[in-house]
């Protein structure tokens, strides 16, 4: 009886010791996932332009904005599961929580990962939309400003336990907010649209290819979509610039898969000539590359 007595006592110590540990570490995740590191916001100035609009709208495109925001930026759950909480991506539109950001609110959720309230957007990849230009970056914001109203009702966010220790402590470090050299964006354009590896680099990077491909395009093993090497030591090291374009804008390989909607195809499917070319400069220079492991 003795014996059954300390285990028991061994047994509440312990729970009481993880509910204590739990506590602490559900507080420091929710209070690093509410206040975001502080950063300077590299601004740009945004002019309600009517000959932009275009332009922005295919950024947005290319971007895959739509992709987590709704084919009508109307917003949808991102993560909805018990008990982890629930993250939404916001309705982009006036009917929005965006209806008054400023230009300053924009380019820090776009460009740093950082909302309006100062809380760590997590999911968003700003990581690689950190490399908009500034004239680019005006002219998507622009065009999100003038995009239809779309009813939907969308809760706030909200993470609880384990879901504020999984996001705000395991997985912090991930989010883009962390992964920025901040003082390096901004203040400089997009470069000139041509056909050159610069301007391709610069579409893998605001078109996130590295998100399924691998940060050196030679294939994803993280998690998220397992997209192949396609730098020239993978399979695109056989093909030719028409098979290239075709498995793009198409989403067919030479060898005439079809490829699924994870690789956004119907979004690249608009890019422009020039686009495709440079893009394919780009990979023809960076170094062939064995699948990463």
């Amino acid at each position: 009886m003795k014996n059954l007595k300390w285990v028991g006592i061994s047994l509440g110590g312990l729970t009481v010791l993880i509910i204590v540990v739990g506590s602490i570490l559900h507080l420091m995740g929710q209070n690093k996932l509410n206040f975001a590191p502080t950063v300077t916001i590299a601004n740009v100035n945004v002019a309600s332009d009517q000959s932009t609009l275009e332009r922005g709208q295919h950024l947005a495109t290319i971007s895959s904005c739509n992709e987590c925001h709704g084919n009508n930026f109307e917003g949808k759950a991102f993560v909805n599961e018990a008990p982890i909480g629930y993250i939404p991506a916001p309705n982009l539109t006036v009917s929005g929580p965006t209806v008054d950001y400023t230009d300053e609110d924009w380019a820090g959720a776009i460009r740093h990962g950082v909302a309006k309230n100062g809380r760590v957007l997590v999911m968003m990849p700003s990581f690689h939309y950190a490399e908009y230009g500034d004239d680019d970056l005006a002219t998507l914001i622009n065009y999100l400003r003038s995009v239809p109203p779309a009813e939907k009702e969308l809760e706030p966010r909200k993470i609880q336990f384990p879901g504020t220790i999984i996001f705000g402590i395991f997985a912090f470090d991930s989010w883009s907010v962390n992964q920025i050299d901040h003082t390096k964006i901004g203040g400089r354009n997009a470069p000139p649209m041509e056909d050159t590896a610069e301007y391709g680099e610069y579409l893998v990077n605001i078109t996130s290819c590295g998100s399924c491909h691998g940060e050196n395009l030679a294939g994803n093993t993280s998690n998220g979509p397992q997209g192949p090497n396609i730098t020239l030591g993978g399979n695109l090291g056989n093909w030719t610039f028409e098979e290239f374009t075709m498995a793009l804008r198409a989403g067919q390989t030479p060898d005439k898969r079809q490829l699924n909607i994870e690789m956004p195809w119907p979004q690249y499917s608009i890019m422009s000539e020039v686009e495709v070319q440079s893009i394919w400069s780009y990979i023809k220079s960076v170094d062939a590359l064995e699948d990463n492991q």
